[in-house]
Parts: C-alpha cells; structure tokens; sequence
C-alpha cells in the first residue's frame, strides 16, 4: 500500500534524515523547505533512489494560508494523504528581555500557526487514510528550564503551544483512529554548513548536561518518527516523546 506523505523542512536534519528513513518504493512525498534547494534537491534524489516519487514545494510557513497550501498541494499531485510531519522550525535563544514583537510573531507564525493550518487542512484527507498519522518536531525548550542550559524563549513558547495543539487534535480525532503524536529532541549535531542557533564552544558546555554526555543524531530522531508513522504505533497517540539522552 502506498503512503503519502508530507514532511515539512525537509532539506536538512532531522527533515531530511526523517525522509532518508521513511523512503522506499511504497512513498510518495511532497517534501518542503523555504529557500534551501540544494538541500532539497539532495533530499528528493535520495527518495527516488529508494523508489519513492517525490515533488518538490518552496515556501515561508511563516506567512498565513502557506501551510493550507501545502497539503492542497499534496492532494493536488497524489489524490489523498496518509502521513503528516510537521518538522519546520527553528530555535532562538534571544534573552526574554530583548525579544520584541516581530521576534514572537515569527516564532508563532513559523511554528504554531502553520502547525494549525497543515493538520486541520489535512484532517478531511486523513480521516480517508487506512494509516493516518499526524507527527510534529518540537524540541526540550518548552521543557528543560536552568542556568546551564540556554532558554529558548520565544520558539519554546511556540513550541509549547504546538503540543499543547497536539494533545487538542489527538483527543478530537481519536475516534476516527487518526494519531498525532510530538518528537521533542534534545541537542542534535547540524549538517555541516547548515544555520545553527548554537555555536559550538557553547554546545560543548552544555554537552556537560546532558546524562549520556553526547549530541544525538538526526538519524535517531528519524527512527523514532518512522515508529510514531508506522502501523505498529496505531495505540499510540497525543503523547509527547523526549529523545535528548536523558535531559530532564
């Protein structure tokens, strides 16, 4: 049975690792990234590789209606949905104190706003789904809180109001055997040459806090994901799963 699936940031990372591990024969993918093409070029070859089709979107989910656009697209190439993954997003460690408004509204746009448009969009595809599966990125801002630890203030918040979303859309769409479930990594190595909100003499200090003393992977992000979309979690829903080595 084919599985049709939408991954948003899908270029780099955690998104393309996300891709790399759900991609074979039985895929059909409309990958998403705002301006990295070359990184998504790398990313769909990578699908077709493995057998999969692939098309191809570039947008800012920052601006409002591009997340509804997105999945009209999906339907528009594929005829249906299956599988959700909301992965686009950033970090921003900006003190709380001197983030302004255009700093918030960005965080919120990016993360929470497009999260409510993706999947409320998608829910009349995946309640037609003998699979259906919501999955969102969030990360441990919303979660871990001291002074060892940088915050994260305004995509935290974003990143909180999206699971707290989340749990929302698993509680109403339970019934309808829909699952929707939250990755929330901890500190994941970037590719190289990729945009990072830390520089590494400071991930280095921090690596000091986390139990099992090492950045994860993307790939052990993926795995993780590819579970949370498979048929085995079909129990599993409105959860919130840590993968961070332990950081509480």
């Amino acid at each position: 049975m084919v599985s049709r699936i939408v991954v948003t940031g899908a270029a780099s990372g955690i998104g393309a690792a996300i891709c790399r591990k759900l991609a074979d024969d039985n895929t059909h993918f409309l990958v998403h990234t705002r301006s990295n093409k070359a990184g998504l070029d790398k990313t769909a070859e990578y699908i077709r590789s493995a057998g999969g089709r692939v098309e191809k979107k570039f947008s800012d989910l920052s601006i409002k209606g591009e997340g509804r656009k997105l999945i009209k697209e999906a339907i528009r190439y594929y005829g249906g949905l299956d599988v959700v993954i909301a992965n686009a997003g950033y970090g921003d460690n900006t003190p709380i104190s001197e983030i302004t408004d255009v700093d918030l509204e960005k965080a919120h746009n990016t993360i929470t706003r497009s999260f409510v448009e993706l999947t409320t969009t998608a829910i009349p595809f995946l309640k037609k789904s003998a699979n259906a599966r919501i999955i969102g990125v969030s990360a441990f801002g919303p979660h871990v809180w001291r002074t060892q630890v940088m915050p994260f203030a305004a995509t935290a918040a974003a990143k909180s109001a999206l699971e707290s979303i989340a749990k929302a859309l698993a509680l109403q769409l339970a019934p309808a055997a829909i699952t929707v479930n939250i990755i929330a990594p901890g500190f994941i190595k970037k590719d190289t040459g990729a945009h990072v909100a830390i520089e590494p003499k400071a991930l280095e200090q921090v690596r000091s806090q986390i139990p099992m003393g090492r950045v994860g992977e993307a790939h052990e992000i993926a795995s993780v994901v590819a579970f949370c979309a498979s048929k085995e979690s079909s129990y599993l829903t409105g959860q919130v799963i840590h993968v961070n080595g332990g950081l509480v």
